[in-house]
């Protein structure tokens, strides 16, 4: 069938209100980022108000991951049932619920339960977003477009890691420290609650996608939003009818239609789940919820390990612009190679110094040398990743699938992503205590074997319209 490829300057008159937007539902990332990492400053805090060991420490941090697989696998029955904008508000209530629940948890065993309720939310922000930003972009701008569910996530955790690092020095330089006598650990969890009620706010001011609408019947309000969003160079009729071709060839999508090939699943679906997989068991989210047990562990105390989250939560944020600004330019794949290569020698450099350490536990130390060498490869490594997988997997996974499955397939490899995410969560304090070096070195081989697999398995997509894939 013949694809319509808007011209280059298709809705530029309209890109500052596709901007807002994009940013709109790009908030849910915002939240994502910011329920994932906050855990990071509050882990100590915790451990000593419950009085807990890593085990337990790691079964809270990381249960929300498993919260977030079932919320990733609902999310694309959720968009195609109640819409992309009610799934969002659906999400805003529960990060605010999740938020105000982990702030007073009378047990550990509730703090975990309102981590998996928070997790749920942060599934379905991680899924509806990309899907709706996708649907929405014009074709010319949509991986940057795309990129604001990255830059949103990156801002989450900066935020975090900011906020986390202002309360515990307000407290002392304790996350058990009293403010207004609460706990700075639970004011870290709490705070959640605000970006919560900003990001439904936001949600009720966005149209709904073109695409939904015109599933519904409901063509008029697709035909005015997509004036909206492309402007009055695009054919509208065409446009319409095209998508209507495409939705009309198929029908809702269920688990079966992912069925096919010779490994259960079609060989596309394998592919999404392959680079969520990938981006996670580069141990990237080690840094982002772990990084102030990880620096303690060598020596560095609470208050210096927040400030070093903190800066590489920037450099997170410089990564993350330098994508943006690249990914519709030189393409997906040559951003995702480089930074394999990136991450690959920087994991390895930091598995090295960290074999230097001596001792275990809080009583570790690393000579000041190799510390330094840990700290500048643990800061190339967040670069390297955030200008490669920490937005090329989200852009891809809004855009490679065909319209008949994506927003399921969708769902699937986000769903994958969040597993894998969880079994690095659960197993990195075990493993750090194990061999620190070695778990890096495992985390280095990901980096390397991603390459093989971007090369041979990746598509680029770079300036194709959502209607031609597959």
């Amino acid at each position: 069938m013949a694809t319509t490829h808007p011209p280059k300057d298709a809705g530029e008159a309209h890109l500052g209100h596709v901007v807002f937007i994009s940013a709109a539902a790009a908030m849910g990332g915002f939240l994502f980022g910011y329920d994932s990492a906050v855990i990071n400053g509050a882990v100590t805090g915790i451990q000593k108000h419950f009085e807990v060991g890593n085990g337990e420490t790691a079964f809270v941090v990381a249960i929300a991951l498993l919260g977030s697989a079932g919320g990733a696998m609902a999310a694309g029955w959720l968009a195609d049932h109640l819409g992309r904008v009610r799934t969002m508000l659906l999400a805003a209530v529960l990060f605010a619920i999740s938020g105000v629940g982990s702030m007073f948890p009378p047990t550990i065993q509730v703090l975990a339960l309102w981590r998996v309720v928070g997790g749920v939310a942060i599934g379905i922000a991680s899924v509806i977003a990309p899907t709706y930003i996708a649907e929405v972009a014009p074709t010319a701008y949509r991986g940057r477009l795309a990129s604001f569910q990255q830059m949103a996530i990156v801002l989450g955790i900066t935020v975090s890691q900011l906020a986390n690092y202002a309360l515990n020095e307000a407290a002392g330089g304790e996350s058990t420290g009293h403010l207004a006598g609460i706990q700075a650990w639970q004011w870290m969890l709490g705070v959640e609650t605000v970006p919560a009620l900003v990001y439904g706010l936001m949600a009720l001011a966005i149209p709904e996608s073109p695409r939904y609408l015109i599933a519904a019947g409901r063509e008029d309000e697709a035909r005015e939003v997509l004036r909206e969003v492309e402007g009055e160079a695009v054919d509208l009729d065409a446009r319409t009818a095209e998508i209507r071709a495409v939705l009309r060839s198929t029908h809702k999508p269920r688990l079966r239609d992912l069925l096919g090939g010779r490994f259960g699943l079609l060989p596309i679906v394998w592919i999404g789940i392959g680079a969520s997989v990938f981006q996670q068991f580069v141990g990237i989210n080690v840094i982002f919820y772990y990084s102030s047990f990880l620096w303690q562990s060598v020596g560095i105390d609470e208050s210096n390990s927040l400030l070093i989250s903190l800066s590489t939560s920037i450099v997170n944020v410089i990564g993350t612009v330098l994508a943006m600004t690249l990914v519709d330019r030189i393409g997906r794949k040559p951003l995702a190679l480089a930074g394999s290569a990136g991450m690959a020698v920087s994991l390895g450099v930091a598995a090295w110094a960290f074999s230097f350490r001596v001792g275990t536990g809080a009583t570790a130390t690393l000579d000041d040398a190799y510390a330094t060498t840990a700290l500048v490869a643990a800061h190339v490594f967040v670069f390297c990743f955030a200008f490669s997988w920490g937005v090329v997997v989200w852009v891809l996974l809004g855009e490679m699938f065909p319209n008949r499955i994506r927003a399921l397939a969708l769902s699937v490899a986000a769903s994958a992503q969040w597993i894998a995410n969880w079994a690095i969560t659960v197993t990195f304090p075990d493993l750090a205590d194990w061999n620190l070096s070695a778990t890096y070195v495992i985390y280095a081989c990901f980096a390397l074997l991603s390459i093989p697999f971007v090369a041979f398995c990746i598509k680029e997509t770079k300036g194709r319209t959502l209607e031609s894939m597959g």
